[in-house]
């Protein structure tokens, strides 16, 4: 299996890494190297715990690298995965059935794998439901992450599902030129409905001062967010439009 991380072309290739191994291992070292070389994990919070995410939904990109292996022609070329700044797409050698649409991969659909000893495997280990349903998890994952369907089309000789990234108002505060702590607070806020001075303070760890140059930065310079109640102790911040 191949994986290449571009810039927003292919012209733009950055690195790659081939990896090797049965099919047991191929699933496990993929998801490990994607997850350490290739992705970012967005961070937010619960409360001020911090927690570190898939840049895409695990399970949808899962989903795929299992589909992937069980589906490949092991004659032609190996699986490629392309991880660019907005999308991450796998390519597979080989084509559908004669009487299978993509439309039909929408839907429950009769499960006929290129590999059927090695699907068979696959399900006896309890990696895939052999049900024909691979592909509609991906595309509920990615409906449930707030992300558009994937693109599961023909390319190259292959099929190429292509998983992309959804440019929300509340993450367009990346082209500001905000501080690392007004972007910590932006991310608690994208998990929390609202944020104090106290409460920017322990996150950051900073002076009440400076936490409220920061606050005040959002509101009137950014317009990120607004104040609720009167100035003082009181007073609540959130995102403009939540």
């Amino acid at each position: 299996m191949k994986i290449g991380r571009f810039g927003k072309t292919d012209d733009d290739l950055r690195f790659q890494e081939v990896v090797e191994g049965n099919a047991y291992q191929l699933a496990d070292k993929t998801l490990e190297i994607l997850d350490k070389k290739f992705l970012v994990s967005p961070i937010t919070y619960q409360g001020l715990q911090r927690v570190e995410n898939w840049e895409y939904p695990y399970e949808a990109i899962r989903e795929v690298i299992l589909n992937a292996i069980v589906h490949r022609d092991y004659i032609g070329a190996p699986i490629q995965i392309s991880v660019y700044d907005d999308k991450l797409m796998v390519w597979n050698e080989g084509s559908l059935p004669d009487d299978l649409t993509f439309e039909d991969l929408k839907k429950k659909h009769s499960s006929r794998p290129h590999n059927p000893v090695l699907a068979g495997t696959f399900f006896k280990g309890g990696l895939i439901e052999a049900w024909g349903r691979g592909t509609i998890k991906i595309i509920n994952e990615c409906k449930k992450a707030g992300l558009p369907e994937p693109i599961i089309e023909s390319a190259s000789g292959g099929i190429s599902i292509t998983i992309q990234k959804s440019i929300t108002d509340k993450n367009k505060h990346i082209e500001k030129n905000l501080n690392h702590r007004q972007n910590r607070a932006i991310e608690y806020l994208d998990e929390n409905n609202t944020i104090t001075n106290k409460i920017y303070q322990e996150l950051c760890e900073v002076s009440k001062a400076t936490a409220t140059r920061d606050l005040s930065e959002l509101v009137e310079k950014y317009q990120l967010l607004e104040r609720i109640g009167d100035v003082g102790a009181g007073t609540t911040y959130k995102l403009i439009g939540s």
